[in-house]
């Protein structure tokens, strides 16, 4: 298969690209298009042969949820059983935008598409391609990131091309995704509402909207028998090639143990590779030295992890050490994705 790869301005959207491009979702084929978050892989959501490819085309564990993306609220009603009464609140405060909502799904959504689950997982994205795509591709597009399953997350089309390259019919090229880690994953199926995986629609964001808010601290191994209720919550995601370690600590320990490390390896014949900050990676002694953003934005770290990743793929490192961040905020997405890179290989000193 050869795929095809259209730049598009959602400032400008191209007409007759969506309009191909739902033309392909609509026959059963496979579109990586861009959102605010990162690049999806797009079949028809109502399609279970469609959501069939999307797992064959990632190499995806067929237990792994899909999430299911419209262009607007009303869409909710066709392929759920029961919207709970705090919904609109939230949709109406953080859609289009970077949060999924799970649902209890109605007999419309296939089981392929849910992973076998009896709940679908929705979403709005905030982006005018994403959601011109779906309006043209029927209403209801599945999208996982459009990357092989457990690689880093592609925030530019580029990452999809190198990952999904005739695999898939067409890539969308909507520039640089903005905020650089997936969508928060709310489970409105108990009460209070639980966080199934952090993003950029924190806690205290949503509890200053609607109270009380829980988060799943659970950490599902890769052998558990127990099936996931959201993306990312069963499988090792988001890795480099290279092992990577996250090293926690106060400033000073962290630079001292990462360079101490890093000299070790490098003493040994190995590459590494080092993740710092804007404010410390002057301080690193050795290595492949990369700032992924300043502290004083958190925002900045998000929206390079994957990006940085993937760079060290590039550079082919063996060792990757990496600065810890704050676990509240956003800061709490960037931990969740580095801990799942690192396969939670964590030192702390």
């Amino acid at each position: 298969m050869k795929t095809k790869v259209e730049k598009i301005n959602k400032n400008q959207i191209n007409t007759d690209i969506i309009e191909e491009a739902g033309k392909i979702l609509k026959e059963g084929g496979l579109v990586a298009f861009p959102t605010e978050t990162v690049y999806g892989l797009g079949a028809d959501a109502l399609n279970e042969e469609a959501a069939k490819k999307i797992y064959e085309a990632k190499g995806r564990p067929s237990d792994n949820p899909l999430i299911v993306h419209v262009a607007d609220l009303e869409a909710l009603d066709g392929i759920t059983a029961s919207i709970p009464s705090c919904t609109k609140k939230i949709a109406e405060a953080y859609w289009p935008g970077p949060l999924t909502m799970i649902f209890e799904k109605n007999d419309r959504v296939p089981y392929g598409t849910t992973g076998g689950l009896e709940t679908v997982a929705v979403r709005m994205p905030d982006h005018d391609v994403a959601r011109a795509l779906i309006r043209a591709g029927g209403g209801y597009i599945a999208a996982p990131s459009a990357n092989t399953s457990g690689r880093p997350s592609p925030t530019k089309a580029s990452h999809v091309k190198e990952d999904l390259d005739g695999r898939i019919e067409m890539i969308i090229d909507g520039g640089d995704s903005k905020i650089g880690v997936e969508s928060t994953i709310l489970d409105m199926t108990v009460f209070p509402p639980m966080i199934l995986r952090p993003g950029a629609v924190t806690r205290e964001m949503l509890e200053e909207l609607i109270g009380d808010v829980d988060v799943d601290k659970t950490l599902i191994s890769s052998d558990s028998k127990l099936a996931p209720k959201a993306p990312g919550m069963k499988y090792r995601h988001y890795a480099p090639k290279a092992d990577l370690t996250v090293v926690e600590g106060s400033t000073e320990a962290v630079v001292a143990e990462i360079n101490r490390m890093a000299a070790e390896k490098i003493r040994e014949g190995f590459q590494v590779g080092i993740i710092g900050t804007k404010e410390t990676v002057d301080r690193y002694q050795a290595g492949d030295i990369k700032s992924i953003g300043t502290r004083e934005d958190e925002r900045t770290i998000a929206s390079h992890l994957y990006g940085i990743l993937r760079e060290f793929d590039d550079d082919e490192v063996n060792y990757i050490f990496s600065e810890a961040f704050a676990g509240e905020g956003i800061g709490s997405a960037i931990m969740n994705r580095l801990l799942k890179a690192a396969g939670h290989r964590v030192i702390r000193v």
